[in-house]
Order: structure tokens, then C-alpha cells, then sequence
């Protein structure tokens, strides 16, 4: 199975979520400090929501495409790299509190594309925790 992500930096991590759960009928898959993403089933979407400054409106963070094996990630950076587009592969990258494969692409508007999978999570010691005391600092280059 592969879906969509979308992933917003807002300022109001919290009342992201509520407005969210209430919008998608649903709860957060993985709740972290300065993180939330949602596993929608209908229609197939991630939305990932990451902790921005207060009083930032929400703007677009990246875009993404999961997919459920590191094989699929090879065959989509093959893919990619043959039709002409400039690829970057992280392997084995923690990023959003997993660890992933991925392979990154840029759209023509300065958009960044990742297609991912996750091989393992990270820090499920801090699920459920939403305060700046719990917080991990993401690396530069993630999300």
C-alpha cells in the first residue's frame, strides 16, 4: 500500500490535532513531542504535523509518497533517476521519530518530494509526551 503525505508546520501543534481528529474522524497514529501524524485510510493520506513558531501560519513543510518496503524505495529512486530527475538517497535516516529509507526529489516550484518507507520506530519511549522537555531536536535536513 502506498498513500500521499502531506506535511504542514503549524504554529498550534495542539489545535492542529483537534482540528484534524475532528476533520478525518480519527486519532494521531504517533504523538511526539513537536510532532503528530495521522494514518487516514479514506482517503489514503499521512498528514504529518510538525511544530512551528508561534504565530507562523501554517504553510506546506514537505510532500511525500510512503510506500511499504525499501524495495519500492530503490525501484521509485531508479525510477525517478531515469526520467531526468536529480535524486538524494538517505538510507537508514531518522527522521519524525522513525527510521527511514528515502529518496528525495524537487519540484519545479522548489517543492520537496520524498518517497519512504519506514523501517523502524524511533523513541517510542517519548509516545503520547507533547512537552517542549520531551523534545528531540530534528536533525537540519529532516522534515
Amino acid at each position: 500500500m502506498s498513500r500521499v503525505q502531506l506535511a504542514l508546520r503549524v504554529a498550534d501543534l495542539e489545535a492542529a490535532v483537534d482540528f484534524y481528529s475532528r476533520l478525518f474522524d480519527a486519532v494521531p497514529a504517533k504523538r511526539r513531542p513537536g510532532y503528530a501524524n495521522f494514518a487516514i485510510t479514506e482517503p489514503p493520506l499521512k498528514l504529518v504535523l510538525l511544530e512551528g513558531e508561534a504565530g507562523e501560519a501554517t504553510r506546506m513543510d514537505h510532500l511525500g509518497v510512503e510506500v511499504a518496503t525499501t524495495d519500492e524505495v530503490a525501484a521509485a529512486t531508479n525510477r525517478l533517476a531515469d526520467a531526468g530527475l536529480a535524486t538524494r538517497v538517505e538510507d537508514n535516516t531518522t527522521c519524525c521519530y522513525a527510521v527511514q529509507d528515502k529518496v528525495w526529489v524537487t519540484g519545479p516550484g522548489g517543492e520537496p518530494w520524498e518517497v519512504y518507507t519506514v523501517t523502524a520506530d524511533a523513541r517510542p519511549d517519548l509516545e503520547g509526551k507533547t512537552t517542549a522537555d520531551d523534545r528531540v531536536p530534528a536533525p537540519a535536513a529532516c522534515c
